[in-house]
């Protein structure tokens, strides 16, 4: 009788080929890519529980000492400076990728509904450009987004206004020497620890809490589209829920990926191609 051979399939190779994924597969290839390395298997395990215990103690210490401890122009040059010398250069498109994703998200809200706001702006396109109190801009502009469409009623709107859903070239600086090539997730954890200490209390709470609107912005974007794919991605996240004593750079992580979905999703109604001006560079 012939032996049984028994199926060794690699995990890796299962989620490229997954169909279900509406990613780009170049994207799809970073993202793998990204959890490969050596840092997210060996450092990131680490570097989660030392920059909760960090950030913990720092929050504790800024109720009794409740004033910016640093200012954010410093923050930002720090968090640029470990960005150009630290992190992958994959991970630096991937983070580059996710504000402009967003900006195009809630653009695409303002142009769906009768809001009265301008459009967003801010559509990093090199790392300099992430020193400007960008990550600060990109918590507010969300908020300024929902509290816009207090006043405006969300129906479904035919024919959608599918215009600036593309991403320019991305500058990652991959000629720049890095000290080590940590990924996106490893690189959260650390980043997280600057910015708990830049923002105050409140700024940061509204910072984390600015992740809880995931859902919401995808209940929006199903109501506009009559697209109920948007739903399949919730998490049960409500807005009311008032807890920001939460894994910061995981929420960041889950947060970055379900705009990448509903991003490829609105690309996929509008009817065209993936909105990749240049080929994906991979370390």
């Amino acid at each position: 009788m012939a032996e049984f051979v028994r199926s060794d399939p690699s995990m890796w190779e299962a989620v490229f080929a997954d169909p279900s994924v509406p990613l780009d597969r170049a994207v799809v290839r970073q993202i793998i890519d990204d959890q490969r390395r050596p840092s997210r298997r060996w450092l990131y395990p680490v570097a989660m529980v030392l920059s909760r215990v960090l950030v913990t103690i720092i929050r504790v210490l800024k109720r009794v000492l409740p004033f910016r401890w640093m200012p954010l122009g410093t923050m930002d040059s720090l968090c640029v400076w470990f960005l150009r010398r630290c992190v992958s250069p994959d991970a630096v498109d991937l983070l580059l990728r996710h504000f402009v994703i967003e900006t195009n998200l809630m653009n695409f809200v303002i142009r769906n509904t009768p809001v009265g706001i301008e459009p967003v702006t801010l559509r990093p396109e090199s790392l300099s450009e992430l020193g400007n109190q960008a990550v600060v801009e990109h918590d507010v502009n969300v908020y300024d987004v929902l509290i816009a469409l207090d006043v405006v009623p969300l129906v479904a709107r035919d024919p959608l206004d599918f215009r600036h859903l593309d991403i320019p070239p991305l500058d990652a600086e991959r000629h720049r020497r890095r000290l080590v090539r940590l990924d996106i997730q490893t690189a959260l954890c650390f980043m997280n620890i600057p910015f708990s200490v830049a923002l105050t209390s409140d700024e940061y709470r509204r910072a984390v809490h600015s992740m809880r609107f995931d859902d919401s912005f995808l209940e929006i974007l199903a109501v506009i589209t009559g697209d109920d794919t948007f739903r399949h991605w919730k998490l049960a996240g409500m807005s009311l829920w008032m807890d920001s004593n939460v894994d910061v750079p995981r929420m960041v992580y889950r947060h970055a990926l379900v705009c990448e979905y509903a991003h490829a999703q609105l690309v996929k109604l509008a009817g065209g191609q993936y909105p990749r001006d240049t080929s994906v560079a991979l370390d």
